[in-house]
């Protein structure tokens, strides 16, 4: 391979890097160690670098954010710990969702029919009220239905209904998620 050939440049602006960088420290000194009942100190932290939570949302202080300014979680959402938020794209987390420890979820990939391999992001949606298992790969432009439950260790890789559940590699339909209504007779 030509000299020319073997590099690329980067598809990230300088000021992109040197806010990830930022963040990185920060993350680094500030996220990473904090006790983990400072939810809302961490909340702090990720809306100084942009990113749009809602009430009550905790995040994990293991849990990696690539670019907090692409990340939405909307009320009493959570992120589970070591969870990793490859957010290059847009990841929304709706209300009272769940993502747990050791999921990833990844905006972006490369055009691989290209020899450059160009970056290709595309947004992540979890709807309200679903689950996301431990240990689950979430890839890119992935719309998970309100209510859906993702079975741990699963690969998604195409858009899950609402209201149902799914597992497996790549996921499959296990059955439908019926809700049973709390003590005081009420449901969602």
């Amino acid at each position: 391979m030509r000299r020319s050939e073997s590099h690329y440049p980067s598809s990230h602006s300088l000021a992109n890097k040197a806010l990830r960088g930022l963040w990185g420290i920060v993350w680094l000194v500030l996220f990473r160690p904090s006790p983990t009942l400072l939810h809302g100190w961490r909340r702090f932290l990720l809306r100084l670098f942009g990113a749009s939570l809602g009430k009550g949302v905790h995040v994990y202080p293991s849990a990696r954010i690539w670019a907090p300014w692409n990340l939405y979680m909307e009320d009493h959402s959570g992120i589970g710990p070591f969870v990793d938020c490859y957010t290059v794209d847009v990841i929304r987390i709706g209300r009272l969702a769940a993502v747990s420890q050791y999921s990833f979820l990844c905006a972006a990939s490369h055009d691989y029919r290209d020899i450059r391999l160009p970056l290709v992001t595309k947004p992540i949606v979890i709807g309200a009220y679903a689950w996301v298992a431990a240990d689950v790969f979430v890839g890119p432009g992935v719309n998970i239905g309100e209510g859906a439950v993702v079975g741990a260790r699963s690969t998604v890789l195409k858009d899950v209904e609402p209201w149902c559940v799914v597992s497996g590699n790549p996921v499959s339909l296990i059955k439908k998620r019926e809700i049973r209504p709390d003590r005081s007779g009420r449901s969602i």
